[in-house]
């Protein structure tokens, strides 16, 4: 057990030292939600009627979540997708390190990306926007229990998706069309207000909602919470579902990871 943790730390210095060497991914990665934050908070600007709540604030809230997701979920899939496609897979499955080495890589990796782009969009977020960072522990340790599981979830799930693609040229188009839908039914750019009922149900089968509706408690306070469908953030609630992500994403991956390509033995 310590021997796969040490060989799947080592794992992930590399991926993140491989990222980072891509400087086009490096620079879409981290810039795009930063773009749409200054963009979004820009042109609606005003409060929330009764709340004392910026648009811009409530968009913090959700890019935040949305840029984990991001992180977790589209970039751990295409890359995974790419590693099968070039045959790294398949190599790194002959080799005598053990297969969960190569999971832990990626799961470490993608943590050290989130807080980076959450700590880069909460700058933006307080310097542009006057979003208010928390005061309170409880609310720092409800950021890192919603972030942790969040990025959690959206990542096992990125492992399970990393299988549909059927090479390395489809996966940014197979993997980007989701979590971009995902971004409009979660409440990242439209109030679940606005919605059908039908979406919302839809949107709360994910944790890209949940893991937004989390955030919001930590940046938006109480007075975000007449913002809600219930008028209550659902805190346990969040917990539950992002914590049953982890056990169905698991399960998930278990039936659907493949190490090499369709119709590769």
């Amino acid at each position: 057990m310590t021997a796969t943790l040490n060989i799947g730390l080592a794992r992930a210095s590399l991926e993140t030292k491989l990222f980072f060497r891509q400087r086009d991914a490096v620079i879409f990665t981290f810039s795009f939600p930063i773009i749409l934050l200054v963009l979004f908070g820009s042109i609606f600007e005003g409060d929330l009627e009764g709340t004392g709540i910026t648009v811009a604030q409530l968009y913090s809230a959700g890019l935040i979540g949305a840029g984990v997701m991001g992180v977790a979920f589209q970039n751990l899939a295409i890359g995974i997708a790419i590693d099968r496609d070039d045959g790294t897979l398949k190599r790194l499955a002959g080799t005598p390190m053990p297969r969960a080495a190569y999971f832990v890589g990626k799961l470490v990796s993608s943590l050290v990306l989130a807080v980076i782009e959450v700590a880069l969009l909460l700058a933006v977020a307080v310097l542009l926007f006057d979003l208010e960072l928390p005061t309170d522990p409880a609310r720092w340790a409800t950021l890192a229990w919603v972030l942790t599981l969040g990025l959690a979830g959206a990542a096992l799930l990125g492992i399970a998706v990393s299988s549909l693609p059927r090479n390395a040229k489809s996966a940014a188009a197979v993997v980007s069309m989701p979590y971009v839908l995902l971004q409009f039914i979660s409440g990242v750019y439209i109030p679940f207000t606005e919605l059908p009922s039908w979406l919302n149900d839809v949107a709360a089968i994910f944790p890209l909602k949940w893991m937004c509706q989390g955030l919001r408690s930590v940046f938006l306070g109480d007075a975000g919470a007449a913002l809600e469908l219930t008028g209550s953030y659902e805190l346990p609630k969040v917990a539950l579902v992002l914590g049953l992500w982890l056990v169905g994403g698991l399960v998930l991956c278990l039936a659907t990871f493949r190490w090499t390509n369709r119709g590769e033995s």
